[in-house]
C-alpha cells in the first residue's frame, strides 16, 4: 500500500505521517527515505493552497534533515488566507506542528506557530469541535509530534490520524500493524529490563553506597526513549551501564564528597590513575573500579565489531565530567556566587549528556573516523544544545531533587540574584523561553553540517523529548508522566481500540 500510495504527492506524504505518528516507521525506513528524497528532489503538483498538504510537506522533510525555506508559508500570511484559517482545523494543526522545527532568526514560522496556538486554544473553549476533534487539538498543542516520543503518545497519535485521515483504507490497516509491533516490543523490553536490574544487582554499588541513587527502571526509560528501533536492544543495555555510574557520580559530588577528597578523585580519573586508587576513599574506589571495567567492556566489544578502539576518548569524557562536577562543588563549599551564564556553561556539561552520547557514538559504531572522534569528544552542537535543555529543564525547580540533600545548584536561583527585580514566575518563564531558543539550535545543529549517523542524531533529539518527562514532578515528588509512559512501554496492553472509545 506504501508503494501504491507513494506514487501520490501528497498521500504518500500522509502515510509516513501516519507511521512516525504510530511509532512504527522502523518497518519501513527505507520506503519513507525514498519518498522523501523524491519529495524534495522533484517537484511536487501538491496544492500550494492548501496549508494541511503545505504544513505536513514541511514537516516532514526538515524532519529528515532537508532544508525546507519558510517562504512557503507566506501567502497563508495575507488577510484572505487568514480569513479562511480561522475553519480551517487540519491546516492550523498542521501549521503549529511545522513550527516546533523553527531555526533562528524564522520570524515567519514563529509568528505561524503563535497565531495557529492562539486561534486552536480559542476553538478549544467554543462549541465548534465535536469530541474527537477537540482531542485531537489538544493533542498536538500539548504534545506535537516533533517534540514529542512516538511511543508514547502512539495512542493520542492515533486519534489525530484517524481525524486526518478518516476514509482511508490504509489507516485501519496501519493500525492492526502497529497493534501487532507493540505487543512484540512491549515483550522485548520486558526482558531487557531483567536483564539490566540482573546487571545492576550484580554491580551492588546500591548497597555499598546507600545514598545514592538506586533507580534501575528509571534509567532504563532513558535507553527505551534514546534508541526506538528494537533490533537495537543490545545499545540500550549497554549504554544503561555509564548512565547509571553518571547518576551515581552525581551523588558522589552532591551527597558524599568533602572538597579535599571529591579534588583527589577528580584528579586520579582524569589521570586514569590505577595505582593511585588505593588512596581513595572506600566508595569512590568502588565507583572507579566498576567504570574502568564497563569502559574496557565497551571498548573491546566496540574495537572486536568496529576496529577501533575508543579507550582514549572514553577516559577523557569522564574526566570532564568530574572537572564540571568539582567546579560545581567548589563554588558551593567555598561560598563562591557564580553567574548564571558562568553555571550554565559548566552546568552544560555537568549534565551527564556528553559522556553518554559519546558512549553510545562507538556502541552504535556508525561513522567512526578521526574527523567524528575529534568533533565528538568536543561537545558539539547537538549534544550540547541536549544538555542544554536538559540543564534548564532540571534547574526550572519543580521539586527537590527527589528529595535527596544534595548540594545542587539551580539556573533559576543565579538568573533572579542577578535580577533582583523578577520574581519566580518571570525567571521561569525566562527559562522556558531559553528552551524555545535551544530547542530552534538543536533543530539547526540536525538540519546543516550534521557529521553524525542519522541514529545517533535522532538519539540526540530523542533525549531532548524525554526530558520534559522524566523533570515532571508533582506535589508529592513523583513523576507522573514518567509512571504513564512506564505502564504504556512495560506493562499496559497495548490496544489502540480502548482509548479511541465510541469512535
Amino acid at each position: 500500500m506504501l508503494h501504491k500510495e507513494g506514487e501520490d504527492a501528497f498521500k504518500s506524504l500522509a502515510m509516513i505521517d501516519a507511521i512516525q505518528r504510530l511509532g512504527i516507521e522502523y518497518r519501513f525506513q527505507d520506503e519513507i527515505r525514498a519518498i522523501l528524497l523524491r519529495h524534495y528532489t522533484t517537484p511536487t503538483n501538491h496544492d500550494q493552497s492548501n496549508l494541511h498538504e503545505v504544513a505536513l510537506r514541511f514537516r516532514l522533510l526538515r524532519q529528515e534533515g532537508y532544508y525546507v525555506p519558510t517562504g512557503v508559508f507566506h501567502k497563508f500570511q495575507e488577510r484572505k488566507f487568514k480569513e479562511k484559517l480561522s475553519c480551517d482545523i487540519k491546516g492550523l494543526m498542521g501549521l503549529y506542528e511545522a513550527s516546533q522545527l523553527s531555526i533562528e532568526d524564522e520570524d515567519l514560522l514563529d509568528e505561524a506557530g503563535e497565531y495557529s496556538y492562539e486561534l486552536l486554544s480559542s476553538l478549544m473553549v467554543t462549541d465548534s469541535l465535536d469530541h474527537n476533534q477537540a482531542k485531537a487539538v489538544e493533542n498536538s498543542l500539548k504534545y506535537p509530534y516533533y517534540k514529542s516520543l512516538p511511543n508514547l503518545m502512539a495512542k493520542n497519535s492515533l486519534i489525530s490520524c484517524l481525524n486526518l485521515q478518516e476514509g482511508n483504507q490504509w489507516m485501519s490497516n496501519l493500525q492492526e500493524v502497529a497493534e501487532f509491533e507493540f505487543q512484540i516490543v512491549r515483550l522485548q523490553h520486558q526482558e531487557e529490563l531483567a536483564q539490566v536490574s540482573e546487571w545492576w544487582k550484580d554491580v551492588g554499588l546500591s548497597k555499598k553506597l546507600k545514598l545514592a541513587r538506586d533507580q534501575p527502571l528509571k534509567w532504563f526509560m532513558w535507553s527505551i526513549a534514546a534508541l526506538t528501533d528494537p533490533s537495537l536492544s543490545q545499545q540500550r543495555f549497554d549504554i544503561i551501564k555509564p548512565l547509571s555510574l553518571a547518576y551515581i557520580l552525581d551523588d558522589i559530588f552532591d551527597v558524599y564528597g568533602t572538597l579535599q577528597d571529591l579534588t583527589f578523585f577528580t584528579n586520579v580519573v582524569d589521570r586514569w590513575d590505577i595505582g593511585a586508587i588505593e588512596q581513595l576513599p572506600d566508595y569512590m574506589k568502588i565507583w572507579f573500579q566498576a567504570l574502568d571495567k564497563i569502559i574496557n567492556e565497551a571498548s573491546n566489544k566496540v574495537y572486536e565489531q568496529h576496529g577501533w578502539n575508543p579507550l582514549v576518548s572514553l577516559r577523557k569524557s569522564w574526566g570532564s565530567l568530574c572537572k564540571a562536577f568539582l567546579v560545581e562543588a567548589r563554588w558551593f563549599h567555598t561560598s563562591n556566587i557564580p553567574s548564571a551564564e558562568e553555571y550554565l556553561e559548566n552546568g552544560i556539561m555537568s549534565a551527564g549528556v556528553h559522556v553518554v552520547l559519546v558512549h553510545l557514538f562507538f556502541l552504535l559504531g556508525e561513522g567512526i573516523n578521526n574527523e567524528s572522534v575529534e568533533f565528538i569528544e568536543g561537545n558539539p552542537g547537538i549534544i550540547s544544545s541536549t544538555a542544554k535543555i536538559l540543564r534548564l529543564w532540571d534547574d526550572l525547580g519543580f521539586a527537590k531533587d527527589e528529595n535527596q540533600e544534595g548540594k545542587d545548584g539551580s539556573y533559576v536561583e543565579y538568573y533572579m540574584k542577578e535580577h533582583q527585580e523578577s520574581s519566580r514566575e518571570n525567571a521561569k518563564k525566562h527559562v522556558l523561553h531559553m528552551i524555545s531558543d535551544t530547542w530552534k539550535q538543536l533543530n539547526q545543529e540536525c538540519l546543516f553540517n550534521n557529521p553524525f549517523s542519522p541514529t545517533l542524531t535522532k538519539a540526540c533529539l530523542n533525549v531532548a523529548r524525554m526530558v520534559p518527562i522524566m523533570y515532571n514532578y508533582d506535589d508529592n515528588c513523583s513523576f507522573p508522566l514518567l509512571d504513564e509512559f512506564m505502564n504504556e512501554i512495560l506493562y499496559a496492553p497495548k490496544s489502540f481500540s480502548s482509548k479511541l472509545g465510541q469512535r
